[in-house]
């Protein structure tokens, strides 16, 4: 064995026995399976921390579990398509495929020097035509079931990107992305009816134990349930009522004005003889849409000069025309209620609009609207015929009223808003439709998908390179063969990503879009990602999931049984980025340490749901840490292997010790990575071990028999951190097989029994000696023993006892 530590070549040397003899191949077997699968990553160019982490804390999970026995799949693939590689293409000069494909070849070369043990034969590239095809054969199943449609709708629109942007992705009022002011624009979009399935979305959040609450609060808030009452108000000279939908029927009778969104019809009827309206709704399209921009922002209207009449009382109430509307939600116009909703008080105040107290406190205190609005449930007044009733009570008689008239019904409604999935953008996968001008829009042929991307694009920024692209458009109709043109909208990237963890299952499928064996490996029983996914890719693969549980093609419910949501990298106390100039080049480090100190670091410095603080000390300190387990190892094989059987029958009370030093860290381990996943506490245990095993220098048959079980235990519970060092010392410590197929240590509960304890003797309160006692000894026992301690007596002296406490198992405090 070398004396020195060389993580190089014993890294290479692992890697290649790894990829000699497959042992990452993912295959059917009868036994118990195990699907880990951690985000897959966006071929940006190289590694940063962040994938390191999230990477490592993915091997070492799927380690674990192929070390207790199971049949573990752990795949890789690409999150391919994107608007960078195309902005990537016109700041170089080079196409989207061939920038994308250049990195993914780096960066999986990245992933191998890691040592991460993934299964490459079922590696996928979602820009590539095979695995977009059964996006684009899927998309017209749904199709097919009236599961997708096409509307106009207002839409975030970047001028510069010339793309749709969703709401989360508009940052005060700008593009994500390049910082272009964001304008609202009407688009014909594609959206997939994900409300068709919010309710089971919502109910099945129940059956997810393994996720972390606060995932499941953020969709279940996002899916956002109500029950609520729908009703019509009427406008004088318009056909069409106003409709809309209120939690808070109970407080109807104190509307005092309605609110149209800028898009709604009625606004833009009443702009076309007012230049003022007019100015407001073009300004209101420049505003930004999310919810955070939303709450804060500050709250405009403008009167539209027409009037509805109430449901109830037929009072005319104005309407007004409000920034803080959106056409997307619900219906486009909402009742104001300024006395029980803040909002509402606040824009009433403003414009001078009255204020109309409804609800009051059950005990007639604390409801008074002089300086804010009362929003707490109560007794209604000035409310007649609904006088009296709590507001609860008022809730089920106005909607018995309402439905009565035929003016309202009761109604569960959703936050949730379907899903569109249209981009103008060329790196995504076409959409698979043809607009014929006398057979409408026809799907594409089965036969003729994949639609694949032509090579041949301008990108200058200027427009969809598919929409100026010479032929792409043109195609003949599947039906009527006349001439007829081809959809250059491509699918929105979270298509990809929703359902590429069942791909993985059968990726080289040929006739269908997952075999038989996706339902043998899914639902995935481990899935690792960042928080900031919990709420959009998490929602969209359970919505595919069940789309395609739908369609015959899976048998689970949902996608991901645990879910473990990994905090950021920091450095300096932000995280890092390039914009900082704080990143660490993973690359660098490997270069420097090995990959091992790398996982170690990674894996050591916090939990892994916590953020992770960068030390460069930290990482010397691990590269430390894996040149001191050499040298034990080192200096137990020097002396040579033992050879032989423990006679435990002759076991010294140190040699005792030594080993219930060994199981108890091997329980304590095993909890940690089963239960607690706090793999940095796990490490912590394998130190101090370490710690024991270097101040154990029996050199008898049984403690040399002690020593190797010590290090080969150590060896086998860092196996999956730091996988190349624990190989090589596998193998030096006397074994064949590989270390990651090896079984996970058992723990030896005769070694973890306890004959003796050591007892701390304090006077007052201070140490003054330590004796040994027995397991069995009673109080009266310890007491007379610590009494009798030479040490003790000289504090002691003849003085009288106040009193004596016995801590069970710990101490005696002997008060004089």
């Amino acid at each position: 064995m070398e004396e020195n530590y060389n993580p190089f070549a014993i890294e290479q040397s692992a890697q290649q026995q790894w990829a000699v003899s497959g042992i990452y191949k993912a295959v059917e077997s009868t036994a118990e399976k195990y699907y880990c699968l951690a985000m897959f990553p966006y071929p940006s160019g190289k590694l940063h921390m962040g994938h390191v982490r999230n990477y490592s804390i993915g091997d070492v999970i799927s380690r674990y579990q192929r070390m207790l026995g199971k049949n573990v799949m752990q795949p890789m693939g690409w999150d391919a398509f994107g608007l960078p590689a195309e902005n990537a293409a016109m700041q170089h000069g080079v196409h989207p495929a061939d920038w994308t494909y250049s990195n993914i070849d780096y960066m999986r070369e990245q992933l191998k020097r890691l040592g991460f043990g993934y299964d490459w034969d079922r590696e996928i590239a979602t820009c590539d035509p095979s695995y977009y095809k059964w996006e684009q054969w899927f998309f017209l199943k749904l199709l097919e079931k009236g599961m997708v449609y096409k509307k106009t709708a207002p839409v975030n629109w970047c001028p510069n990107d010339m793309t749709v942007l969703a709401n989360e992705q508009v940052i005060d009022g700008c593009c994500w992305r390049c910082d272009t002011p964001v304008e609202r624009k009407e688009l014909a979009q594609w959206f997939l009816k994900i409300t068709a399935y919010a309710d089971e979305l919502l109910q099945s959040l129940d059956t997810l134990d393994g996720w972390p609450d606060q995932v499941k609060t953020m969709q279940a808030n996002w899916i956002g349930r109500s029950e609520g009452v729908e009703m019509d108000f009427s406008v004088p000279d318009m056909t069409e009522p106003l409709r809309i939908y209120t939690t808070r029927p109970d407080t109807l009778m104190g509307v005092t004005y309605l609110a149209v969104a800028a898009e709604h019809p009625l606004a833009l009827k009443a702009a076309q003889h007012n230049p003022d309206i007019a100015t407001f709704i073009a300004d209101c399209k420049m505003m930004e849409t999310s919810e955070a921009a939303m709450e804060t922002m500050e709250k405009r209207g403008i009167d539209s000069g027409l009037t509805a009449a109430h449901p109830i009382t037929g009072e005319l109430v104005p309407v007004w025309i409000a920034n803080f509307v959106l056409m997307g939600y619900g219906t486009g116009a909402v009742m104001s209620v300024p006395a029980h909703d803040q909002r509402d008080y606040e824009f009433a105040k403003k414009y001078d609009i009255a204020i109309k107290q409804v609800i009051f406190a059950k005990t007639g205190e604390g409801d008074d609207c002089a300086e804010q609005a009362f929003t707490a449930k109560g007794i209604l007044k000035n409310s007649a015929p609904f006088d009296g009733l709590t507001s609860a009570e008022a809730f089920g008689k106005i909607a018995e009223a309402l439905e009565k008239d035929g003016k309202g019904l009761r109604k569960v409604n959703f936050r949730l808003r379907d899903w569109g999935v249209s981009r103008q953008r060329y790196w995504g996968a076409p959409i698979p439709v043809i607009y014929c001008d006398d057979c409408g829009t026809v799907p594409v042929p089965e036969q003729d998908l994949p639609v694949e991307l032509p090579r041949d694009v301008v990108l200058d920024g200027s427009q969809s390179p598919l929409v100026a692209h010479p032929t792409f458009s043109k195609v003949a109709c599947p039906k009527c063969a006349k001439p007829a043109r081809r959809e250059t909208d491509t699918f929105d990237t979270f298509m990809e990503s929703s359902w590429y963890f069942a791909r993985f299952a059968t990726p080289h499928q040929t006739d269908k879009m997952l075999g038989v064996a996706a339902s043998s490996w899914l639902p995935v029983d481990h899935y690792i990602g960042g928080i900031e996914h919990a709420i959009l890719h998490l929602l969209y693969a359970r919505f595919f999931t069940k789309l395609l549980r739908d369609e015959g093609l899976l048998t689970c419910d949902e996608p991901f049984k645990r879910l473990l949501t990994q905090g950021m990298v920091l450095k300096d106390g932000s995280k890092m980025s390039k914009s900082k100039g704080n990143t660490v080049d993973p690359q660098s480090l490997i270069e420097q340490y090995g990959a091992d100190t790398v996982r170690l670091f990674i894996m050591f410095a916090a939990p892994p749901e916590q953020s992770l603080e960068w030390s460069d000390s930290g990482v010397e300190g691990a590269f430390r840490f894996l040149k001191r387990l050499w040298r034990q190892v080192y200096l137990h094989v020097s002396a040579g292997l033992p050879s032989g059987k423990l006679d435990e029958s002759t076991l010294t009370g140190e040699q005792k010790t030594m080993r219930r030093h060994i199981h108890q860290a091997i329980q304590k381990v095993s909890d940690d990575y089963s239960r607690r996943y706090t793999f940095n506490t796990a490490i912590a245990t394998n130190m101090e071990l370490l710690n024991h095993i270097a101040k154990f220098e029996d050199v008898t048959p049984n403690g040399r028999l002690i020593q190797q079980e010590a290090l080969e235990a150590v060896v086998l519970m860092l196996t999956p951190i730091v996988p190349h060092i624990c190989h090589q010392l596998w193998q030096e410590l006397g074994h064949q097989g590989e270390v990651v197929s090896q079984a996970w240590p058992q723990i030896d509960e005769t070694a973890l029994t306890q004959e003796e304890l050591e007892i701390v003797i304090q006077v007052n309160g201070k140490m003054r000696a330590k004796i040994t006692v027995s397991v069995t000894a009673t109080k009266e026992e310890i007491q007379a023993l610590a009494l009798a301690d030479e040490h003790v007596k000289r504090f002691v002296l003849d003085q009288p006892l106040k009193k004596v406490i016995v801590v069970p198992n710990k101490l005696i405090n002997i008060v004089i």
